[in-house]
């Protein structure tokens, strides 16, 4: 699993902060962090392109959470790395359109695996244990069974993973497109 931050390093980072920028147009939605010891960037600002994907058509941010479940962040450093963004949305598709149109965007991926969960993003797995490219573990379902089709591509250090579920009142679909990539010493992300 990805390697806890010691007390001295997150000290570290405090200590050396020397710039801290919010963007202003988004008051207090982001956040840039730049050190000596590493770069952290946390904010609101996710969206379907930082995940590597295609918005689906006609999709729209999940309303009721006004951009509440949007997650963009970054931490590098020398020692490790790590990007995860995740994009909530709503569509007036059913599920099986939704899934139909990312099964065909993720193939470029890699094999894409399709798995049935109780919730979304409820099995994403990082493993940073400084290994060679070549050793990185495929990805696999853990549980499939549940109302949430999973589609995910990559592997454990580099994943994309769309879910989609049936809209509540039972008409459209939601669905979160999601990127994670970690790293060792070694790459860049």
């Amino acid at each position: 699993m990805l390697r806890p931050l010691t007390p001295a390093l997150v000290l570290a980072v405090i200590v050396s902060l020397p710039v801290i920028a919010q963007d202003s147009d988004n008051h207090d939605k982001n956040l840039d962090i730049r050190s000596s010891v590493g770069d952290l960037h946390l904010g609101k600002d996710a969206d379907a392109r930082k995940t590597g994907l295609p918005l689906y058509p006609g999709a729209r941010l999940e309303s009721d959470t006004e951009k509440g479940d949007q997650a963009n962040l970054s931490l590098l450093t020398d020692a490790f790395g790590l990007k995860l963004v995740v994009a909530k949305y709503q569509s007036d598709d059913a599920p099986a359109k939704v899934i139909d149109f990312y099964r065909g965007k993720l193939k470029p991926y890699g094999k894409v695996l399709e798995c049935h969960t109780q919730k979304h993003g409820g099995d994403v797995e990082i493993d940073n244990d400084d290994k060679d490219a070549k050793n990185t573990k495929e990805l696999k379902c853990d549980d499939n069974s549940g109302p949430v089709t999973e589609l995910k591509v990559g592997t454990e250090d580099n994943q994309h993973i769309v879910a989609v579920e049936l809209r509540e009142g039972g008409k459209g679909s939601t669905f979160a497109l999601v990127y994670v990539h970690t790293r060792g010493k070694r790459g860049e992300i």
